[in-house]
């Protein structure tokens, strides 16, 4: 019998999610994905498809995976592809330690005592906040942010599937934005120079060269996300009938005592981690800059974490008697990986795909192509910023790393813009908006299969267009307010950053 939704009715995210489901097993969907790359290489090498990198000015063919050489690099790599899936190890170093948390009761007791009396605006609008903040832990955030905000809402008597699409949407369409400079503004910076040299070497991109336009940004966008998900994904999705729920009954006394000797115990943690940091010699410091933008401790962010919440959730697990002995701890850690036992299968087939969709240079040649089209179309002012932020985020669906597109875009754009007149500061913050917004919806970004797992943890039935139906609303709302944004931005020639003016 076919499940019936309770919300409201949204015609074309309710075929989305309709039309996407009907779409073979996520597992499914890659495997035949894997083979279309494989066709398609033969197909375009055969043709001779190619494009001059402007990089370094080399001609870059499209590689046939079907050739001897492509054949080798298919059976020599399967496991390099499944193993070396930059995700995997993080997703399950982090999963170690909540999922210790979470089976304990220590997340659950976490949030009755502190969270199920709070204000629901604001818990969303906080959850907006904190996530975009969270780049500043990389791709930590991406990870964490979504689990716990699924169990806010469920424990608020809301919707999991909000609460995941908040978190997702706050880590990862608003992942440029930042109240502080975080190690993607000193990374996009380096790039941005670089390319600057090309024409101008005397001019250099600063890391707060963004600054002050990405710190209203994250105001915004945390505005934007609380209203899709109170207007849009909270009404579309209804009430919560689903199997995993979060019992809302009142904190007892034994509880109360575990989370007390949990957050003490965590307290004096940050605390000696913080005298740590604090020397500007310390180790975890840049060793030559001694800041903490690329520094150790950002780089160790994800086994920190995981030490805290093992401290937290071993502390509290003996504090209510769950944790008797040390062989419960791995016990319940084992728990934790089996409930993501799903995406470890999942990730195998996505592993091959990309392998196989950058090792073929598609995704190279896609953008290169791009980039020449908006060239040609030789557009100025506003039209040719917005049409820039179309191309960045059209190719974000296909190429994930953020550095590796500017590091492509750079070279083109910025000498571009810098003959217009534009700051390269400027071309910079307009790729970073493109670059953002469409990575919710993006099926090759590293962290869909996450969502989709954790997605179908609350909801079995959940499917690629679940994920994409859910995610869609927010991309489109910010990509418009942040476009509108810029626009005015620019249009009043505020500054972007300190010393970072619009034009040259």
């Amino acid at each position: 019998m076919e499940k019936v939704k309770e919300g409201k009715k949204h015609g074309i995210l309710d075929w989305i999610e309709k039309v996407g489901n009907k779409i073979p097993h996520p597992f499914m969907l890659f495997f035949f994905l894997s083979v279309f790359i494989i066709l398609l290489s033969w197909g375009l090498n055969y043709l001779g498809v190619e494009v001059v990198d402007p990089v370094k000015n080399e001609v870059v063919k499209v590689k046939n995976l079907l050739s001897s050489e492509g054949i080798n690099f298919l059976l020599q790599n399967t496991i390099k592809n499944f193993t070396g899936f930059s995700p995997l190890g993080l997703v399950l170093v982090m999963t170690l330690g909540i999922g210790l948390a979470e089976h304990v009761g220590l997340v659950s007791a976490f949030m009755r005592n502190t969270i199920l009396n709070s204000s629901p605006k604001v818990i969303t609008f906080m959850i907006m906040l904190i996530g975009i903040c969270g780049n500043i832990a990389s791709d930590a955030a991406i990870v964490v942010v979504p689990v716990i905000s699924a169990f806010i809402f469920c424990s608020l008597g809301k919707h999991p599937l909000a609460g995941i699409a908040v978190g997702y949407a706050a880590t990862t369409a608003g992942f440029s934005a930042n109240l502080i400079v975080a190690g993607t503004d000193a990374l996009l910076a380096g790039i941005s120079t670089e390319a600057m040299k090309i024409v101008n070497p005397n001019i250099t991109v600063s890391v707060v060269d963004n600054w002050y336009f990405m710190g209203v940004s994250t105001f915004l966008l945390a505005i934007v996300g609380t209203f899709v998900t109170e207007k849009i994904i909270e009404p579309r999705l209804g009430k919560y009938t689903g199997k995993k729920i979060i019992e809302r009954e009142e904190v007892n006394e034994v509880e109360r005592k575990a989370l007390k000797k949990a957050g003490a115990y965590v307290g004096i943690y940050i605390l000696f981690l913080a005298a740590i940091v604090y020397p500007k010699n310390s180790f975890l410091r840049n060793p030559t800059t001694g800041s903490l933008l690329n520094s150790p401790l950002l780089s160790a962010i994800i086994p920190l974490l995981l030490i805290l919440f093992l401290i937290g959730g071993i502390t509290y697990g003996r504090g209510v008697g769950k944790i008797k002995n040390t062989s419960d701890i791995p016990k319940y850690m084992t728990m934790g990986i089996k409930d993501m036992s799903s995406y470890i299968v999942l990730v195998f087939m996505i592993g091959q795909f990309i392998a196989y969709f950058n090792w073929s240079k598609l995704g190279f040649v896609l953008a290169v192509e791009g980039a020449d089209l908006l060239k040609g179309l030789n557009l100025r002012g506003i039209p040719l910023f917005i049409m820039f932020i179309l191309l960045s985020a059209f190719i974000n669906l296909f190429i994930g790393s953020g550095s590796a597109k500017w590091a492509l875009l750079a070279p083109i754009f910025i000498p571009m813009f810098y003959m217009l007149g534009y700051n390269p500061a400027l071309t910079q913050m307009l790729y970073r908006i493109g670059d953002s917004t469409t990575n919710v919806i993006s099926p090759l970004f590293p962290y869909m299969p996450i969502v989709l797992g954790l997605a179908q943890e609350y909801e079995e039935d959940s499917g690629v267009g679940t994920v994409i139906s859910l995610m869609l609303p927010y991309t489109i709302a910010m990509l418009i307010m942040w476009i509108t944004l810029a626009i005015v931005w620019i249009y009043l020639g505020i500054p972007l950053g300190p010393g970072a003016p619009i034009d040259i």
